[in-house]
């Protein structure tokens, strides 16, 4: 399994939450994962229901099994700074460039230089390794940008090329670019079973797989349960009314207590319940529809369902635990995740 994950996706798809789940998935087992943020939104401490991240490694979380999961918030006045200080030494004097504003001043009159100084921060952690010579990290997973902007954010060679042509910040963009382009990492994308983050998506691949960056899997998010049989679909459908009636009438039969003796709620709850019989059935629809195209992607896929509460620190682990189990399951079937 690749050792860098980035995950990216439509805005609204909750990409930074399938990343939050992927880290913990990783990490399980008494591996050590860490989660990275590159757009300053501080959307992983709310998942973990934590402090804002600084511009540091810290441990955020314990996974399943013992694993640990840090977590760090690039900045990218502090990544320059760190740079400065690396190559050249200016201590002090970079201090003195960001309170004269020439640090915020350079990253944003050069965006490509920002893209450097953020993926190469995540990158160095793939790289980095401690004194025994074992990686610091099993895993890095960092939660990228959305989909539209992702392959311009990771192709930051070309970006750079026209800032630099020679030194080190050429040398750094090709550093970057060996670690992405690698087998070493992964770029997976989150969508739901809806037209444009489904279309999103495509264009995404399609973009990623042009520029030659390493394509891994597609995350289907939030998938909502069918209520109803294939029976009440096909009849909800059909628009049969009796039918319909039948259905619902078993079904309060099945799931509620003395439902049995209810059924005569099906004659006066048929009329709203047609109706969003009728939405669900419209609903499933295209979801089958779009489950069809992600399969035309020809990638490794996943599925994640929709936590009707919304997603608290339960529910990030519960998510975890169900990629993990669907990790397990590629891999027993011989399929890589």
């Amino acid at each position: 399994m690749s050792r860098l994950h980035v995950v990216s996706g439509k805005g609204g798809t909750g990409k930074t939450t399938v990343a939050a789940a992927l880290a913990l998935a990783l990490a399980a087992e008494g591996k050590r994962a860490l989660l990275v943020e590159v757009e300053g939104r501080q959307g992983i401490a709310q998942l973990f229901e934590t402090e804002a991240l600084p511009y540091e490694e810290r441990k955020i979380a314990v996974a399943p099994g013992g694993g640990e999961v840090y977590a760090l918030a690039i900045d990218a006045e502090r990544a320059l700074l760190d740079y400065l200080q690396m190559f050249y030494k200016l201590g002090s004097a970079g201090r003195a460039l960001k309170k004269l504003g020439a640090i915020d001043f350079a990253t944003t009159i050069a965006p490509g230089l920002r893209d450097v100084l953020l993926t190469g921060k995540a990158c160095e952690a793939v790289r980095r390794k401690d004194r025994t010579g074992r990686f610091t990290y099993d895993y890095v997973v960092m939660d990228a940008p959305p989909t539209g902007r992702l392959t311009r954010f990771l192709n930051v060679n070309d970006e750079v090329a026209g800032l630099a042509r020679i030194g080190p910040i050429h040398n750094q963009a090709q550093a970057v670019m060996r670690v992405l382009k690698s087998p070493e990492t992964a770029v997976h994308f989150v969508t739901l079973l809806e037209e444009m983050p489904v279309q999103e998506t495509a264009d995404g691949i399609a973009e990623l797989r042009a520029a030659g960056l390493p394509v891994g899997g597609v995350v289907i998010n939030m998938v909502r349960p069918e209520i109803l049989d294939e029976a009440a679909v096909e009849a909800a459908g059909n628009g049969r009314r009796g039918d319909v009636v039948h259905a619902l009438a078993h079904a309060l039969e099945r799931t509620t207590p003395g439902g049995a003796r209810r059924t005569g709620l099906a004659e006066q709850l048929v009329d709203p319940l047609l109706e969003q019989a009728l939405e669900h059935t419209e609903r499933l629809a295209l979801e089958h529809q779009g489950r069809a195209e992600v399969a035309r992607f020809g990638l490794p896929t996943y599925e994640l369902r929709l936590l009707g509460d919304g997603v608290d620190l339960a529910g990030l682990y519960r998510m975890a635990r169900e990629l993990r189990k669907q990790f397990t399951e590629r891999s027993e079937q011989g399929v890589s995740a």
